[in-house]
């Protein structure tokens, strides 16, 4: 698909091809300051929260990264997680299980990409441990989608939080967003504040 032949020419010379792709089908392109020419955001693709927020990144970095941290902030009340298993590596099993008020249970299993203490985390749920592929369920609201979370200091001791969730295509963005992305996401951020505060 063309999405798949934009996400692999992103790297050298690519670029620019890339740029000219996007330019023609009219899609706005932004290339993260953090690592020039390695990961495009598409707009009409990607979500994205971005907040400062008055919690060191060490700390911000231990709630993403512990466990017994990520449960207690990573599902927005009165939802909660109830399982958690992180294999902080490349190719590491990135697995948390969330349950609803009725006491529905939602597993969500995927992989880390990138690694970068107090920086950067890259997981996908397209992935499971091992950069194995997942085969999609075909089911409503099963959409594979890559996180990116970046964590940058700020001067008074905070950190500047972005959250960026890529998707293959705008059908899986939008049913993402209409699930509730900038809520939910939101609220489980300030969830965090609270825990790390």
């Amino acid at each position: 698909s063309d999405v798949v032949r934009l996400w692999c020419i992103t790297c050298g010379d690519g670029l620019q091809e890339l740029a000219a792709a996007l330019r023609a089908q009219q899609l706005h392109l932004r290339v993260p300051t953090y690592q020039p020419g390695n990961l495009v955001e598409i707009e009409a693709l990607d979500l994205v929260l971005e907040r400062t927020i008055a919690v060191a990144p060490d700390r911000v970095w231990a709630a993403w990264t512990q466990p017994e941290l990520l449960m207690q902030w990573f599902t927005p009340a009165p939802w909660k997680t109830v399982a958690c298993e992180l294999d902080l590596r490349p190719g590491g099993r990135c697995a948390t299980t969330m349950e609803s008020p009725e006491g529905e249970q939602h597993p969500n299993v995927g992989c880390y990409l990138q690694v970068e203490p107090e920086r950067l985390l890259v997981f996908t749920s397209a992935m499971v441990d091992g950069f194995r592929p997942v085969v999609a369920s075909g089911e409503a609201g099963d959409f594979p989608f890559t996180a990116r979370i970046e964590l940058t200091p700020t001067d008074d001791g905070g950190t500047r939080y972005r959250a960026v969730a890529m998707h293959a295509d705008s059908s899986g963005r939008q049913t993402h967003e209409e699930m509730g992305f900038h809520d939910g996401w939101g609220a489980a951020l300030d969830q965090l504040v609270a825990l790390m505060s």
